[in-house]
């Protein structure tokens, strides 16, 4: 089976699987799982053939992309004059890593949802999102123009939409859902005004026409990577518009894995490194996003402290790690030229040399996140299932016994995220470091203090959560989960552990430090010193200054920080209830006024009105009497005699 038939079953298998369900099994819960989740493994089995099946030279390599072949195709969709909009698709390393992450952790999810979501009622709609949410995201990382991408940008938007909602009849799902959806229109709204620029200023969207036109000198308008940034802000959650991501926790925590910590809110990261050209011609638009990633890594990590919901905590960590991947992103590259160029023979230089070691780093922190936090997610969905649907940190203790498995891999999902020395997010965290370190010291410490904050909020929650005394009846209660939930938790830790890594991505990333001019041993040491001693105060300050106890250590001892955080955590969601109740909504009512007294009133009914008067003049007319009839024809008569003579004029 050629790539691109590979590429087309990932594409529309999900997609199948949506309108099945859609159209016939949307009252069968049972029907519409099996549905999901056998297309679901079509689907990984696809991908996984697609991003691995022709790279003879993996195993002998150790480096990720070496590819035989690549797919690029395309057809015309429409046409209106001279603009054309194209369907195709672009799978090459990128695409093909991004693939091979959606697809392990979107089964992982669907596996996890059989147990999670047995008792659900709308199992069948709960699935039907799933499948249309990973269609939308496959369209994301194989489009090959910006139009295509930003249709399937779209529609992932709606998928969000449709599984934070889930839970329809709660309030507070229903809000969610619409603040996610509105909030990320504004940063999409960017997004579309930078697709537009592109098309004007280089005549296309196509991401591999673009990238031959900067390659060949043409210049970019500052303005343009600004704004396709804006749709990153939005998709993946930056300060500002990082509003939407905590709230849309109150969604099955099975779609918080899939959608805000794996796959949805990763989209941001793959567009900014699928058009890192636009952002390399134009350092000062780097610049900017740098700042604005490490600006959203310390203020999420800030907010996480003072959390007591689980999912919450996840929640922020979420968004300081989207941080750290932004500012990898912006940080740029710091090597020119590797002296590696793509082979004689049709191969391809791996993913990290050809992106640099910005957009590299990025990928490589998004790939290792991924897996750990998916793990994150689906651990505290273990536990909210075992302590009876109980999300309060406060409330839970003792599991440690009452839940080994979900014990174990949690744990490795922690270390994992706290940069533990050879497990997954230590080689990525210290990728990043090492960038800031070269590129930008004031950036690097705060990077550092991230990973600091990062460390002691994540061993916070996790010391709370299982160990010590159960809080509450329900922690009490609590049991292991079923298998099907503790398989994606064993597969998941697995991933989380650094031995994946080694062999495929941290090599690369020494191959790319070797060519810098740098003291290399001496930088090396220094950012694992750096690493150790960052997981170490972190962890150490969390286990030593928290007590397992019903109550939050931080506020008891010290409230004025604990008040301090909150307000921190609560401003930004205030300041923007503040401008829609006193301004926008204002404005809006101002509009309504000048709508319905102006347009609706003195322009639509008083047209109406003066025509309606003119019209029982004009009906007074008729009178029925010939002779009146008579007068009025010879008056028209002299009338028009007087202007055609110009007697009028």
């Amino acid at each position: 089976m050629s790539p691109t038939h590979l590429a087309l079953i990932t594409l529309l298998v999900p997609l199948a699987s949506a309108a099945i369900i859609a159209l016939f099994l949307r009252r069968s819960g049972t029907l519409a799982q099996i549905i999901s989740v056998t297309a679901c493994a079509a689907y990984a089995a696809a991908a996984l053939m697609l991003a691995f099946g022709g790279s003879r030279q993996l195993l002998k390599t150790t480096l990720p992309g070496y590819r035989d072949e690549a797919v690029n195709a395309s057809f015309d969709w429409l046409s209106i004059g001279d603009f054309t909009l194209s369907l195709g698709i672009k799978f090459d390393d990128l695409a093909a890593l991004m693939l091979v992450i959606v697809a392990i952790v979107g089964l992982c999810v669907h596996i996890f949802s059989i147990g999670y979501m047995r008792d659900d009622k709308a199992r069948a709609r709960y699935f039907g999102g799933l499948s249309i949410f990973m269609f939308s995201m496959t369209g994301i990382v194989l489009a090959d123009n910006l139009f295509m991408m930003f249709i399937f940008w779209e529609l992932v938007g709606f998928s969000s939409w449709l599984l934070i909602n889930h839970y329809r009849e709660k309030q507070f799902a229903a809000d969610a859902s619409k603040k996610a959806f509105i909030v990320n229109r504004v940063g999409d709204f960017g997004f579309l005004l930078g697709i537009i620029a592109c098309y004007y200023v280089f005549g296309t969207t196509n991401l591999t026409e673009m990238s031959a036109k900067i390659a060949g000198g043409a210049a970019v308008a500052t303005c343009i990577p600004l704004a396709l940034f804006c749709g990153a802000v939005g998709k993946s959650a930056q300060f500002p518009l990082h509003v939407w991501l905590p709230d849309a926790m109150e969604g099955p925590t099975p779609v918080s894995a899939l959608i805000h910590a794996a796959t949805m809110v990763a989209a941001g990261i793959y567009m900014l490194c699928r058009i890192e050209p636009i952002f390399a011609a134009v350092p000062a638009a780097l610049n900017v996003v740098m700042w604005a990633g490490v600006i959203t890594a310390l203020y999420a990590a800030l907010c996480a402290i003072t959390q007591s919901d689980i999912k919450k905590v996840l929640a922020y960590s979420t968004l300081s790690q989207l941080g750290y991947m932004v500012a990898a992103f912006g940080l740029g590259n710091i090597v020119k030229d590797v002296g590696m160029q793509p082979s004689g023979n049709g191969e391809m230089a791996p993913l990290f040399l050809i992106f640099g070691t910005g957009a590299a780093a990025a990928m490589f922190h998004l790939t290792t996140h991924a897996f750990f936090k998916a793990l994150l997610f689906l651990g505290s969905g273990s536990v909210i299932a075992g302590c009876h649907h109980e999300q309060n940190i406060f409330k839970m203790g003792g599991l440690r016994r009452k839940m080994p498995i979900t014990f174990i891999t949690f744990t490795i999902g922690v270390l994992a995220i706290i940069g533990m020395p050879f497990l997954s997010g230590f080689f990525s965290k210290d990728s990043i470091l090492y960038l800031a370190m070269h590129n930008n010291m004031a950036a690097f410490s705060i990077l550092t203090l991230t990973a600091v904050l990062t460390a002691f909020y994540m061993v916070r929650m996790w010391k709370i959560t299982f160990l010590g005394q159960s809080r509450s009846e329900e922690a009490s209660h609590a049991k292991e989960s079923s298998i099907s939930m503790t398989t994606p938790l064993i597969v998941l830790a697995l991933l989380a552990v650094g031995f994946v890594y080694v062999p495929v991505f941290y090599k690369a990333f020494l191959g790319v430090f070797d060519n810098v001019p740098l003291a290399q041993g001496t930088a090396h040491t220094i950012i694992l010193i750096t690493s150790i001693a960052v997981m170490l105060i972190g962890a150490g300050a969390a286990l030593a200054f928290y007590k397992s106890a019903a109550t939050d250590t931080l506020r008891d001892r010290i409230p004025g920080v604990f008040t301090i955080l909150t307000h921190l955590k609560e401003t930004p969601d205030r300041v923007y209830n503040y401008y829609v109740t006193k301004l926008q909504q204002r404005f809006a009512l101002l509009l309504n006024f000048l709508d319905q007294f102006l347009i609706g009133g003195l322009i639509v009914r008083g047209l109406a009105g003066l025509t309606g008067f003119f019209g029982l003049g004009a009906r007074a007319l008729h009178v029925g009497s010939i002779h009146a009839y008579v007068y009025w024809f010879f008056i028209g008569v002299v009338l028009i005699w007087a202007f055609a003579t110009g007697f009028l004029s």
